[in-house]
């Protein structure tokens, strides 16, 4: 993962963490109305993805366990990991385009309401993501998978046929490579072929406004029917409605371009969905407060995306940032490209080495930004903010400030799924803090089951501990009672 060339090692923030008393009357230990949808509390869980899911996206009972171990801690939200609403293969993560998907996901909310005590209020995040290729070997990509047009022929003139053409490219040093492949070719091989939403001379990329709304609209009601009280549609980072809103898609059929035009697709996804499904059923979004690209949307983009959504009734708007393809670094051979791993995918998840200004809060001022211009609109819809937040005191100053509404903490819960109840309870010197070294995106990146160095050591000889298949690590962290 890149680093910030200032590499400068920053200490967590001071915990002070309250009495019983005061955490009872804490602006985050509050209730909060999203959608009509009553919330407990305005802690929540963002979405993660564990790597648990079966090769053909069903629920397992490693799945089951990872949630119910986030639902002990009694959070007011839990979002469960993205999930695909299409017919698309796509590893070990949860899917949602098909009923037989339903089974296993409505024994996942009944694990969580019961694990939660009905505390916690349960969201599917639900995504389309366009197709990305593994890194091909050099000659394998020349010699099989180039389509070979009358450029390259050119560019090898006097060659006896196509497969002595192949054969020179072959020999060609990568600079002159470079020249004569376009740049889609060299990147194809540089870092695997991927697909995007500009692609309009692929037909199935030119008919997703037509196709996406009524797939979401479908995967909605399975949610509903499974028993979640509500979606998050995934318009962040690298994936499919996130490329439509940022400022790099420059569709000409009225998809891109334009502000109004590429927030069009993602409003028209919103309102299939929430005409799909009860009223009561809570519908939000997850998206970027800005991209952190060169090229990419700003805070002054989203803001506007904010403010149409709000207009057309977004439940709520939960904000990250970065996260995407155009800085990743170069995978290796056989792998495919990570999202995560360039300066914008930094931005996402900060580390404890950072430059000057830390990686604490960072997405808070974007975020205050977008709330202050829904508000100036006349919407009050409940925002969402999350971003290296990890103490009691930080969660209730931003709340306190209305910088946002609800406070979330992905890379802290999972250190300790039981940080809110300690809080919560007056146990905060208890609480396990996480020291953003990013072990756990690590093994996201490689694709494996993402589990947290500070405790998937622990205990693992006690009796009905889960572990990975090595044995080496368990997968949900210990339990624990007050």
């Amino acid at each position: 993962m890149w680093r910030p060339p200032e590499r400068i090692k920053h200490a967590l923030l001071p915990s002070r963490w309250p009495h019983a008393e005061e955490a009872a009357a804490a602006l985050w230990f509050q209730p909060l109305r999203v959608g009509r949808l009553a919330v407990e509390e305005r802690t929540w869980v963002p979405a993660m993805v564990p790597w648990r899911a079966t090769d053909d996206g069903l629920v397992t009972e490693d799945v089951l366990a990872w949630y119910e171990r986030f639902a002990r801690g009694a959070p007011g939200v839990i979002v469960v990991e993205a999930t695909g609403v299409r017919e698309v293969a796509s590893g070990p993560l949860l899917r949602i385009g098909h009923d037989r998907f339903l089974p296993g996901l409505s024994r996942l909310v009944e694990t969580v309401r019961k694990a939660s005590g009905g505390r916690t209020r349960l969201f599917i995040q639900v995504i389309d993501f366009l197709s990305i290729r593994r890194r091909p070997e050099r000659d394998k990509y020349l010699r099989r998978f180039l389509e070979l047009t009358d450029s390259h022929r050119r560019a090898c003139a006097g060659s006896a046929g196509d497969d002595e053409v192949r054969a020179r490219l072959v020999a060609l040093p990568d600079e002159e490579l470079e020249r004569v492949l376009s740049a889609r070719e060299f990147e194809a091989l540089q870092f695997g072929a991927r697909e995007r939403v500009t692609d309009l001379h692929v037909e199935a990329i030119r008919d997703l406004p037509r196709q996406l709304p009524n797939i979401f609209a479908a995967a909605a009601v399975r949610a509903e029917a499974a028993g979640f009280d509500g979606v998050e549609l995934h318009y962040a980072h690298a994936y499919t409605l996130a490329s439509f809103l940022s400022a790099r898609n420059d569709r000409s059929d009225g998809y891109g371009g334009t502000l109004a035009g590429r927030v069009r697709l993602p409003l028209e996804v919103l309102g299939a969905v929430r005409a799909s499904v009860a009223d009561r059923f809570v519908v939000g979004c997850r998206l970027l407060s800005e991209d952190c690209i060169e090229g990419g949307s700003s805070v002054e983009d989203v803001e506007f995306f904010c403010v149409e959504l709000a207009r057309a009734g977004v439940d709520f708007l939960s904000l990250s940032r970065g996260g995407k393809f155009e800085d990743a670094q170069q995978p290796a051979v056989g792998w495919a490209a990570y999202p995560y791993t360039g300066p914008s995918g930094w931005e996402c998840m900060p580390t404890s080495i950072a430059d000057a200004r830390g990686p604490f809060g960072r997405n808070l001022e974007p975020a205050a930004r977008i709330r202050a211009a829904v508000r100036a609109a006349g919407f009050a819809t409940p925002v969402v903010v999350a971003g290296g937040i990890h103490t009691f005191d930080q969660a209730e100053t931003i709340l306190r400030e209305e910088k946002a509404d609800l406070v979330a903490a992905a890379r802290q819960t999972l250190a300790d799924p039981d940080w809110f109840r300690k809080v919560r309870l007056g146990r905060g010197s208890e609480v396990r803090r996480c020291t953003f070294t990013n072990y756990c995106e690590a093994l996201d990146q490689k694709h494996k089951q993402v589990t947290c160095k500070l405790w998937d050591r622990l205990e693992l000889q006690q009796p009905a501990v889960q572990t990975t298949a090595d044995g080496a690590r368990r997968l949900v962290a210990p339990a624990w009672e007050p």
